[in-house]
């Protein structure tokens, strides 16, 4: 039998409806039995059994209401014996020294038991990597303000699928340059909206928010500067307040897309319906309801288990684990990994799309359902495609402080350049 935890907790929530309206049924027999009194000495012997006829009924209800609450009670003891368990066999063993292979890059399954039995909770609020960004020595570790600036506006025919989403933002992440996508689909005649985020890009100004910076913005502090400069690039593309929005990032981009999903702001102007992760540490990113998500992680892929979390396992979210090997072709350099690779996650994301797995193929459709492609392979079509270029504020001089300065004075936030 295969079932989804909080399928559980939703099976009791409908067996306490009905002790509710078992309770409510008690109370009308209490009622009728209320009723009937007064003509007990008008007709005893037929009053008298009316009365115990519905008392013993009232009774009898009482004893499936009682049976009912057991059972939710049970049900709910189950769920908690099962996520126990869940979460025990979620770590990963941690080798004994003498087993270790030092190699790198180490695995999914090794950075997550590091990141989350070595350093538990190591990107929480009182964790160790926020406390090394609030360091008051490091003030260029902290969010800065980001601007947007449209660099870019084309139609162009878009395959709207997963695997050619991923592919196109394998483009957009080897500029180098801070820019995301924003694509505007026509979905039977609705506007809806792609966003493509990509990964970290090392090698780039300390202006690019996607820099090594920028992970712990994404991991440390919820993404409160990219995740509105997105909202910004929604509105300046065309976006209206409640069109529907599809978010798509790789690794740190992936991060910044889970946000979204979690942000008040930005979620009570847009509708973000589904959000696509590819090696992206998003274990303790808990999206609103309503909101589906697909997580690809390679198990030679190292990033998605350095948060120390494991993706929650709910009926709108989904977690792909790619098992086969894959190498970097000679010649080419590794960077952290061959697991990591764009292309690796896009052909799996074809794997997905073609899968008849009820979970994937309920999640595949929830994906084309918001943009309108049409099944595997997508159904293609022409879209207006506005790229944005993402500008952070330059670190801040530090000034001494007084009642009227002070080091940030005068930056303006997530403002659009036309």
């Amino acid at each position: 039998m295969s079932f989804q935890l909080e399928e559980l907790l939703r099976g009791a929530g409908k067996l306490d409806e009905l002790v509710q309206q078992l309770l409510d049924i008690e109370e009308e027999a209490r009622q009728v039995q209320d009723c009937l009194e007064p003509f007990l000495y008008d007709s005893y012997d037929t009053g008298c059994n009316a009365l115990n006829a519905v008392a013993e009924s009232r009774k009898e209800v009482g004893k499936v209401r009682q049976e009912l609450v057991e059972i939710s009670g049970s049900v709910r003891a189950s769920h908690r014996d099962y996520v126990e368990a869940e979460a025990k066999n979620a770590r990963p063993r941690l080798p004994a020294f003498d087993e270790m292979k030092l190699a790198w890059p180490p695995t999914r399954d090794t950075s997550n038991y590091l990141a989350g039995a070595v350093f538990p909770y190591w990107t929480s609020s009182g964790g160790v990597a926020r406390g090394v960004l609030e360091s008051p020595l490091r003030p260029d570790l902290r969010p800065r303000p980001v601007s947007v600036e449209r660099v870019d506006e084309s139609v162009a025919d878009v395959d709207p699928s997963m695997a050619e989403s991923l592919r196109r933002l394998e483009r957009l992440h080897a500029r180098n340059s801070g820019e995301i996508e924003v694509i505007r689909f026509d979905n039977n005649g609705s506007a809806s909206w792609m966003v493509l985020i990509p990964g970290t890009q090392p090698d780039s100004p300390p202006t690019n928010p996607f820099d090594i910076q920028g992970i712990g913005e994404a991991l440390g502090y919820d993404s409160e500067e990219v995740v509105p400069a997105v909202g910004a690039a929604l509105r300046e593309a065309g976006a209206e307040a409640g069109d529907q929005v599809v978010a798509v990032g790789h690794s740190q981009g992936g991060v910044h897309a889970m946000n979204l999903s979690r942000d008040k702001a930005f979620l009570s102007e847009f509708d973000l319906k589904y959000v696509l992760t590819a090696g992206a540490p998003v274990g303790g990113i808990t999206a609103e309801p309503g909101i589906s998500s697909l997580h690809l992680e390679q198990v030679q892929d190292w990033v998605p288990g350095a948060d120390g979390r494991v993706n929650a396992d709910t009926k709108d979210r989904v977690t792909v684990t790619l098992t086969n090997e894959v190498k970097t072709p000679e010649g080419e350099n590794p960077g952290i990994g061959p697991g990591h690779d764009q292309e690796n996650y896009a052909a799996g994301a074809e794997l997905v799309e073609a899968s008849r797995d009820e979970s994937l193929a309920a999640s595949t459709a929830a994906f084309a359902g918001v943009i309108g492609a049409g099944g595997a392979g997508g159904a293609g079509g022409v879209a207006k495609v506005t790229r944005f270029k993402l500008e952070r504020a330059p670190i801040p001089v530090l000034r001494p402080a007084t009642p009227a300065t002070s080091g940030y004075e005068g930056w303006s936030r997530n403002k659009v350049k036309p």
